[in-house]
């Protein structure tokens, strides 16, 4: 399901909410790249004017607030803009540990939660390797069946390190803008 960037309940609009409570826009402009400071500036501006004018005139311009920031996010990760999604929904198991590990300052329960999953997955690709490694040499789709699951496993683990050891994720190469 993630990410979790453009839902009502995300981090970006966490941040756009407290700018607003705040009057500050600098709580917002971390999540939105330095090119698009000007736009969430201007609109950021045009949410405070706006919200003068009523509760159905803030509810309205801090919806398009938000929704701004979250496409200017998006547009900072090269990803596209699809709209804001309701909040509660599921990211998965791994978000929500993830989220819990920064704020508690230890990354232990996320770690192993992870190291798990990719220790059960891998033992059972390496089973199903395995189960189909004895074929009659002229069963041909037996071989077929046998190559792919040990495509399957080979494969999942090359795939796995590579990413592990250089699979830039939210603009970490050079920190700079955001990818996902």
């Amino acid at each position: 399901m993630p990410p979790h960037c453009d839902t009502m309940d995300g981090p970006v609009v966490k941040a756009a909410k407290m700018a607003l409570e705040k009057g500050n826009v600098n709580l917002i402009l971390p999540w939105i790249p330095k090119k698009a400071e000007a736009e969430l500036k201007k609109a950021f501006e045009r949410t405070l004017r706006a919200r003068k004018l009523g509760k159905e005139a803030a509810e309205l311009s801090d919806y398009w607030f938000f929704e701004t920031a979250v496409r200017l996010h998006r547009e900072g990760e090269g990803a596209p803009y699809t709209g804001l999604k309701p909040a509660g929904l599921d990211w998965g198991p791994v978000v929500p540990r993830a989220d819990k590990a920064i704020e508690k300052g230890n990354p232990k329960e996320v770690i192993e939660f992870l190291l798990h999953t990719v220790e059960e997955e891998l033992q059972e690709r390496f089973k199903h390797a395995m189960a189909k490694k004895k074929y009659d040499i002229n069963d041909v789709d037996a071989a077929r069946e046998y190559v792919q699951a040990m495509l399957g496993f080979v494969l999942y683990l090359h795939h796995l390190y590579t990413f592990v050891k250089g699979g830039e994720v939210h603009g970490e190469e050079g920190m700079g803008e955001h990818k996902h």
